[in-house]
């Protein structure tokens, strides 16, 4: 202003303010005043030209403080109704606002000079907020009541009553404008959600069961986050869910977990398992829920694997119960790692749990999906089984007693031709070869080479000039030439063969050295199957039996009735395999013969008849021998 100070007319100051000064009352009163604005901007603006600004400034002040602690006052002792009060103090607060800032547009000038200018001055509007903050601290059973409002409005709202969410709105606005939201409301608002839920929880807890009881949890939680969206502070949101969170699951999860986790499993609860997994990764609990599925896993697993009553279902069990878990892995606990990692830790525990087992029953439920007679099954289907018992077999930690069986079952399969599928056959053996190498794997190959080979040496032999030259017709063999080592070890056993038989092998056999010279042949009489025509008196049959079983029948050829020392005699089959065979004989389901007296179990002063009627000269027999080939000698 590098101008001579103006001079002013005498009694100006006052004379300009009285103008003001009934501006501003009648904004109070909420009344038109007489001064239109364009008079008031001017006043203003001469008052500060006059460097009278501060003068201004202050009269101000002391006329809206009179107002405002005017209007604070008579909101003490006000309606007793909560919510009726708190729409007072709303109104007061409105006016307030409404009145600062049509006092700040008269005034306009004023904030922008001086100010501006003078350090430590706040604008009109904030000057307006700090009176209203004094006096609302000068009346604290306002600020009281108003805080108590509040607190039991946004707990209506939790007990399912309707409120006004704009006056909630509202209020909390006004306690973050005059910078005491914190202190005054958020500290009491923590403290009140705590106890309310904390009473709730373990009220819940104890009525409803466990997925009711996480729906309700869910819901809170919801309601919580919605509250911070239409009335709370943004900044209370965390520390609101947290204290939800801390009371309602926190504090639960043992008992969450004892009450429910075991039944939401057996009943493959997949969405409620779902729920409890993503509620408890908020709080940090995914540890607890891990150490409930291995325990689970175990506590069910066990009575799989050790209940020897089950053992027949034992392997499709353990394979149901993977299947259910690995589809709550996916669905449920969306993958975790470390879930995953328990899932296959506690199945190892399982199936190692009784020794050799669960190993011999893997390969026996192998055996029963790789055997011919599995009507309706699949290729895809098939493979699929062979698959997922791939996995359990993973588990296994004696590896060689699972190999001993398979062998054993495999060896079966080929030399009584009762393989389902060769191609699944050699589909398991590579996926065995996969997982083990070929260690494990190459004599399981060998055997098919020897059933390979076999094929084409008896095809050779039947085409050989032993065979025509020497052979008598009516009898058909052939013989499957096994490799020792790659084929289970079978105890050798005697027996006194048929004359016809006799003749048999030696041919084959003077055949076989002259075609592979130096090689040993032994033959391997307990595997031998033969097929009997019989003529029985009501019509013909074939009997599909042992070798030890057609020589034993045989001789009833040439006698009526035998005793048990006889047929010893005469076949030279050692003992507990002899009673083994004519019990299959006389005491099973086919009693081709009578045993006198009858009885379960074979008795050394026994005696044998052919089972009246029937009579059963040789006719044509179809056998099958078995021969254990081996380098040298």
């Amino acid at each position: 202003f590098g101008v001579a100070k103006p001079t002013v007319p005498t009694n100006f100051e006052e004379e300009t303010w009285a103008k003001l000064k009934s501006a501003i009352n009648a904004i109070f009163l909420k009344q038109p005043d007489s001064c239109d604005l364009e008079k008031l901007y001017q006043a203003v603006n001469d008052l500060c030209l006059h460097r009278m600004g501060g003068s201004l400034y202050q009269r101000i002040e002391k006329e809206c403080e009179a107002r405002i602690s005017a209007a604070l006052r008579s909101l003490v002792g006000q309606s007793p109704d909560l919510v009726v009060f708190l729409s007072l103090v709303e109104k007061c607060w409105q006016d307030l606002c409404d009145q600062m800032l049509m006092i700040r547009g008269i005034a306009l000038y004023l904030d922008r000079t001086y100010v501006k200018q003078t350090p430590n001055v706040r604008s009109l509007w904030d000057m307006g907020l700090q009176l209203f903050c004094k006096h609302l601290s000068l009346a604290p059973e306002v600020e009281h009541k108003t805080v108590t409002g509040l607190l039991r409005m946004i707990e209506s709202e939790r007990l399912g009553e309707a409120v006004d969410r704009t006056l909630l709105n509202h209020l909390l606005k006004m306690f973050t404008a005059l910078g005491i939201y914190s202190e005054s409301f958020e500290k009491p608002f923590l403290e009140r959600t705590s106890e309310f839920y904390a009473a709730e929880g373990m009220k819940y807890m104890q009525q409803s069961d466990v997925p009711d009881y996480l729906k309700h949890v869910e819901m809170r939680l919801n309601e919580e986050n919605e509250r911070c969206l239409l009335y709370l502070d943004a900044l209370t949101r965390k520390p609101l869910i947290a204290t939800a969170e801390r009371q309602l699951l926190e504090r639960h999860i043992p008992a969450i977990l004892d009450k429910g986790f075991m039944m939401l499993m057996d009943g493959h609860r997949i969405e409620d398992l779902q729920r409890m997994y993503s509620l408890f990764s908020r709080v940090n609990a995914l540890e607890s829920l891990r150490q409930a599925l291995s325990s689970y896993i175990r506590r069910t697993g066990q009575s799989i694997v050790m209940d020897e009553e089950k053992d027949k279902d034992m392997v499709s069990s353990l394979l149901e119960f993977k299947a259910s878990l690995d589809s709550i892995l996916e669905e449920s606990f969306s993958k975790n790692e470390a879930f995953c990692n328990t899932i296959k830790d506690s199945f190892e525990h399982l199936i190692n749990l009784r020794q050799n087992r669960p190993a011999e029953l893997i390969a026996k439920f192998l055996d029963e999906k790789l055997r011919a007679g599995n009507k309706g099954t699949s290729e895809e289907e098939l493979e699929g089984t062979l698959d997922k018992v791939l996995v359990l077999f993973r588990f296994i930690q004696g590896k060689d007693v699972f190999e001993a069986f398979y062998k054993k079952d495999l060896a079966k399969r080929l030399l009584l031709g009762k393989s389902a599928s060769i191609d699944a056959e050699k589909s398991m053996i590579s996926k065995l070869k996969t997982e083990c190498g070929s260690q494990f794997t190459n004599k399981l190959e060998g055997m098919f080479k020897d059933i390979e080979l076999s094929k084409e040496i008896n095809e050779s032999f039947k085409q050989s000039s032993q065979a025509r030259t020497k052979l008598r017709s009516g009898i058909e063999m052939s013989v499957h030439v096994l490799t020792t080592g790659y084929w289970p070890t079978y105890p050798p056993m005697d027996v006194r063969l048929p004359h016809e038989l006799n003749v048999y092998q030696d041919i084959f056999k003077e055949f076989y050295l002259s075609k592979y010279s130096g090689r040993r042949l032994m033959w391997q009489n307990s595997l031998g199957h033969c097929v009997l025509k019989a003529d029985f008196s009501k019509g013909k049959k074939e009997l599909a039996v042992s070798l030890f079983q057609t020589v034993v029948l045989m001789l009833f050829n040439d006698a009526q009735k035998l005793s048990f020392q006889d047929i010893k005699d005469s076949t030279g089959i050692e003992d507990k395999e002899l009673r083994r065979t004519l019990q299959s004989l006389a005491c099973g389901k086919v009693r081709v013969l009578q045993k006198l007296p009858k009885g379960r179990d074979v008795e050394d002063d026994d005696s044998f008849i052919f089972n009246e009627g029937f009579t059963a000269p040789l006719y044509r027999i179809k056998v099958h021998l078995f021969a254990i080939s081996s380098h040298g000698g």
